[in-house]
C-alpha cells in the first residue's frame, strides 16, 4: 500500500509476536506486529490473535529515561506496569534491547489504547527508524475516542500534549506521506 515493503524485525522471545518494521523519518517507525507461529505461548498485552483485520491499536511514546516517566506516571496516580527489559534478534544476529512501561487505565475502547506504552532505546543498539526500509513520513498521528477530555487529562498527566477528538467508535488514525500517496492507517 505504500510502495515500500517493511523488512521482518524479528521474533520477541517469551512474548509469542513478531515484527516487521518500516521507517517513518525522524526517530519514527511503524512496527506491524502479529502473532508468531514459531511461538508456543502468547504474552503480549494485546490479543492480535482476536484481530479480523490489520489495524492500528496502540502506539508508543519515546524516552530516555523510562524510570523518570514510571516515577511521573506513578505521582499522576497510575498503576503501571514495568519498566521491563525486552530484546530481540534481528535477522542479521544482531540483539536489540530497550526498555518499556505500559500505564494502566479504563480507558481502552473499540480494541483500541488512545494511552500509549514508553520506550527506552538501549543506547547500544540501533533504532528502527535508521535501518528500517525508508520512503515514508508520519504526516499526523490523531486519537479519536468517545470520552476526549479524559484522555487528554492522563496524557497530560504523562507528560504528552495531544489533540483528542470526540468520536465513537475509539480509533488511532495514521496518515503517512508514501511513494504512492498519502495513506491512512485506522
Amino acid at each position: 500500500m505504500t510502495g515500500v515493503k517493511p523488512a521482518m524485525g524479528g521474533s520477541h522471545p517469551g512474548v509469542g509476536t513478531r515484527n516487521a518494521l518500516l521507517s517513518l523519518g525522524g526517530r519514527r517507525y511503524l512496527e506491524i506486529i502479529a502473532p508468531d507461529p514459531a511461538q508456543t505461548e502468547f504474552k503480549f498485552r494485546i490479543d492480535l490473535r482476536k484481530l479480523s483485520a490489520p489495524r492500528v491499536i496502540t502506539w508508543a511514546a519515546a524516552t530516555n529515561d523510562v524510570e523518570a516517566v514510571a516515577a511521573r506516571a506513578r505521582e499522576g496516580g497510575f498503576e503501571i506496569f514495568g519498566p521491563q527489559a525486552g530484546s530481540r534478534a534481528r535477522p542479521d544476529g544482531k540483539v536489540l534491547r530497550w526498555k518499556t512501561l505500559a500505564v494502566k487505565t479504563d480507558l481502552a475502547a473499540d480494541g483500541v489504547d488512545p494511552i500509549p506504552f514508553f520506550i527506552e532505546w538501549s543506547a547500544d543498539s540501533p533504532h528502527p527508524s535508521l535501518d528500517s526500509p525508508a520512503g515514508c513520513e508520519l504526516r499526523a498521528f490523531e486519537i479519536d475516542h468517545p470520552d476526549p477530555q479524559r484522555v487528554r487529562n492522563a496524557l497530560a498527566r504523562l507528560g504528552i500534549e495531544a489533540d483528542v477528538k470526540s468520536r465513537e467508535p475509539a480509533r488511532l488514525v495514521a496518515t503517512l506521506r508514501t511513494l504512492k500517496g498519502t495513506l491512512k492507517l485506522v
